[in-house]
């Protein structure tokens, strides 16, 4: 019996060592191969893929890391000859070298490792942005970014814009003119807040996050860039079902508006303040402050803010579009101008002191379309402007709930042949003056003429505190 216990001792040692030298002699050590170098921000992460081969089959990871810290975010998986696994590195507070070591052990308990090496920088507050948005793209809090040619976000592609932002466009005319273009097809998610606003202006413009007020340019400056053009493919009543947008030369597909979707979503615009633009690309063809060409009702604009464009403030250009909580000041043409049969509503909004018209209304330029827009609860302080409201024979428009001040000699609302509905406006005329010098027409019919300030019609002018450049200057004070 001791002789078999003996042999079978004997023989148990034998297998576990012809294992062992199996084990030694068969499998290689797993191969782990880096990701190439890599920049990051200081604070920021950023995720490192390595890849493996592991003969004996994955067993587990280690990680190890200077000037950050790391950790494995996806690991190996049990038993697998190859694979990767991804560790996410956090950069330091101190710009330098970096690196992070992995170590993979393998079901033998061998073990292979390898190093990615890492440059770790200070954070880049002003990005240059060279040429078109062909991918999804965030631009980020606390960062100003620099239109350096006309930027289209092409069909497909969405740019996200964070609260507090900042785009500054170079400065150019002609076909070089700077100006942030949505393509048919693109979509922007620019949603600013009422603390923290989204603003496009000009390199000129010294301002930087966190600022309302720009320290160096008055607010009368303009045409020092292009503007903010959104296209979409909602219906569009012109010469053709869709057409090139003025502003952009025709050699530039992207910029083709109109369709046959009403219901078209290009994306979100809240609390954005646009200054200083309406660069001139030719004779007669500036860019609009804020231009809106075919946009479909699936797209939501609130708080705008429209400061010192060379031409028009908001110009539509058929769509669906609505806006509200708008404000735009000391254009250098109309500040409210719509076209193509525009079919959406402009509500609670505020115009001081145009080059032009204060409202210029327009109907269908091709066929007859009986789609009509509406103008409510505005406050329009008419300054310098030409006129009050410019109608042509097409004009199909609800006008309510708008009061008329500042208003001087010259200066006219004439119905003309329009198929326009009006009700519930007021006006503050100068001393002595005749309703119907200023509104003709039949006009005159829908105005009670009240004292500066006695309205009871208007804009909302809490809706633009905190965020306007116009509130904040206190150019609104009295409205």
């Amino acid at each position: 019996m001791k002789k078999i216990l003996f042999y079978f001792v004997i023989f148990s040692s034998l297998i576990a060592f012809l294992t062992s030298c199996d084990k030694d002699e068969n499998n290689m050590a797993p191969a782990v191969t880096a990701p190439a170098n890599a920049n990051v921000e200081i604070n920021a992460a950023i995720d490192l893929t390595f890849n493996f081969t592991a003969e004996a089959g994955f067993k587990s990871s280690a990680v190890t890391a200077t000037n950050g810290t790391a950790s494995v975010k996806t690991d190996g998986t049990a038993g697998s000859t190859s694979g990767s696994v991804v560790v996410t590195f956090t950069a330091g507070a101190n710009a330098g070298a970096g690196s992070v070591v992995l170590t993979l052990t393998d079901n033998d308990d061998q073990a292979g490792s390898a190093t990615a090496v890492l440059n770790v920088v200070e954070e880049e507050l002003i990005i240059s942005v060279p040429g078109n948005i062909t991918e999804n793209t965030t631009w980020e809090t606390g960062k100003v970014y620099i239109l350096e040619s006309r930027i289209a976000v092409v069909s497909g592609a969405t740019l996200t814009i964070e609260p507090g932002v900042i785009v500054k466009g170079q400065a150019g005319t002609g076909a070089n003119a700077t100006a942030l273009l949505i393509a048919r097809g693109g979509k922007i998610m620019a949603e600013g807040t009422a603390d923290a606003p989204i603003i496009f202006t000009s390199v000129a413009d010294e301002i930087e996050p966190g600022m309302i007020e720009s320290p160096n340019l008055d607010p009368v400056l303009n045409g020092l860039w292009g503007g903010l053009l959104i296209l979409g493919n909602a219906p569009i009543s012109a010469d053709a079902a869709s057409m090139q947008i003025e502003g952009i030369p025709p050699s530039d597909q992207n910029g083709l508006y109109g369709g046959d979707n009403a219901a078209d979503n290009s994306g979100v615009l809240r609390y954005i303040s646009i200054r200083h633009g309406g660069a001139n690309i030719g004779e007669g063809n500036e860019i609009n402050g804020l231009t809106l060409g075919g946009v479909g009702s699936g797209t939501v604009i609130e708080n705008i803010e429209i400061v010192s464009n060379q031409d028009d403030g908001i110009e539509w250009f058929g769509g669906t579009v609505s806006v509200k909580n708008a404000i735009i000041w000391n254009t250098g043409d109309d500040a409210v101008d719509t076209d193509q049969a525009w079919a959406g509503t402009l509500d609670n909004f505020i115009v001081v002191n145009p080059g032009d018209e204060c409202m210029e209304l327009d109907g269908p330029e091709g066929a007859l379309d009986n789609a009509g827009h509406t103008i409510k609860n505005g406050t329009v302080y008419a300054g310098n402007a030409e006129g009050l409201v410019d109608l042509d024979e097409n004009t199909r428009c609800t006008i309510t709930g708008i009061y008329f001040f500042g208003v001087a000699e010259g200066q006219d609302f004439d119905l003309n042949p329009a198929v326009l509905t009006c009700s519930n406006l007021q006006a503050t005329l100068p001393g002595g003056a005749v309703v119907t010098d200023y509104f003709k027409g039949g006009s005159d019919a829908y105005v009670t003429i009240v004292a500066e300030g006695a309205n009871t019609v208007g804009a909302d002018v809490t809706k633009f505190q905190t965020w306007s450049w116009a509130a904040v200057s206190g150019a609104l004070n009295g409205f």
